[in-house]
C-alpha cells in the first residue's frame, strides 16, 4: 500500500499571548490523522475547536510546536519542497482571486510560480476550466463578471491547475446558495476521482460534508475526539460529542 500523502503524529499546536510569553493556549493538542490519495476526510466541529489551524498545519503555512509530519512518506520539508503539491479552496473566492486580474492568469499564476512554460500554461488554463465546467472563454473575464458559483469554479481552477496531490477545503461551499452548493460538491468528487488527490473538507455543514466525504473527523477542544467510515460515523457515532453534533442538525 501506498503511504498516506499526509500523514500527522501527535501534533500540537502552542500559541502564546501577552508579553514575554504570555499565556499558552494549546490550540492542537496530540493530533494524529492521516490522508490517502483519492480519499476525503471531513472535518467537523464547533468554531475555536482546531479545524483551520489543522488545516494549516497540513498545508505547512504553520509549524507544529511539537509531532511529526510526513507527505507521501517521508518527512514533510519546507513549502518550497512542496510547491504545486498542496492547495487550498477558501470559503470565498475573492480571497484567491485578484479582482483586477483576468480569470485565466489568476489560474495561470500558479504555473507561472512553477516555471511551466507559456505555451504549456495556456494549454493547462483552458484544460482545467472546461474541467470544472467552465468554457475557456472565461479565461479572458474579471471575477466582477462572475456569479459566485463561476467564482468559486475558478478558484477550484486556481487549486488545482498544478496538478496537486492533496488539497484542503475549507469551507468551500458554505457561502453559496443550497442549488449551487450541490454542483460545486458533485464537482469535488468528479475531479477527485480523476485526479485521485487527497481531500480535508473543513465544514461546519454536516449534510456537506457526509456527501463528500469518505471518513469523518471530529474536533473538541484541539482534539480529534472521532475518526473514522462516514457510514458508520452517521449511523453509530462513538463519542458523546459526536452524538450531540448529529442531534443538532
Amino acid at each position: 500500500m501506498e503511504p498516506p500523502v499526509i500523514a500527522l503524529e501527535n501534533v500540537t499546536v502552542t500559541y502564546r499571548s501577552g508579553f514575554l510569553g504570555g499565556t499558552a493556549f494549546d490550540a492542537l493538542r496530540g493530533v494524529s490523522l492521516n490522508v490517502s490519495a483519492g480519499e476525503t476526510v471531513g472535518l467537523v466541529g464547533e468554531s475555536g475547536s482546531g479545524k483551520t489551524t489543522l488545516g494549516r498545519v497540513c498545508l505547512g503555512l504553520l509549524h507544529p510546536t511539537a509531532g511529526r509530519m510526513h507527505f507521501a512518506g517521508t518527512p514533510f520539508g519546507g513549502l518550497r519542497q512542496r510547491r504545486g503539491q498542496l492547495s487550498v479552496v477558501l470559503q470565498h473566492p475573492e480571497w484567491a482571486l485578484n479582482p483586477r486580474l483576468r480569470c485565466g492568469r489568476s489560474v495561470d499564476e500558479p504555473l507561472i510560480l512553477t516555471g511551466v512554460p507559456a505555451a504549456a500554461r495556456r494549454k493547462r488554463v483552458a484544460e482545467i476550466l472546461e474541467q470544472v465546467g467552465l468554457d475557456p472563454s472565461f479565461a479572458a473575464r474579471l471575477p466582477g463578471q462572475l456569479s459566485g458559483g463561476q467564482r468559486q469554479r475558478v478558484a477550484i481552477a486556481r487549486a488545482l491547475v498544478t496538478r496537486p496531490r492533496f488539497i484542503v477545503f475549507d469551507e468551500a461551499v458554505s457561502a453559496l446558495d443550497v442549488s449551487v452548493q450541490a454542483q460545486v460538491l458533485n464537482l469535488i468528487r468528479d475531479l477527485q476521482e480523476r485526479h485521485d488527490f487527497g481531500a480535508l473538507f473543513i465544514s461546519h455543514d454536516i449534510a456537506a460534508t457526509r456527501y463528500v466525504s469518505h471518513r469523518i473527523a471530529v474536533m473538541l477542544k484541539g482534539e480529534i475526539v472521532e475518526d473514522g467510515p462516514a457510514g458508520k460515523f452517521y449511523a453509530s457515532p462513538e463519542h458523546p460529542y459526536s452524538r450531540a453534533l448529529l442531534a443538532a442538525v
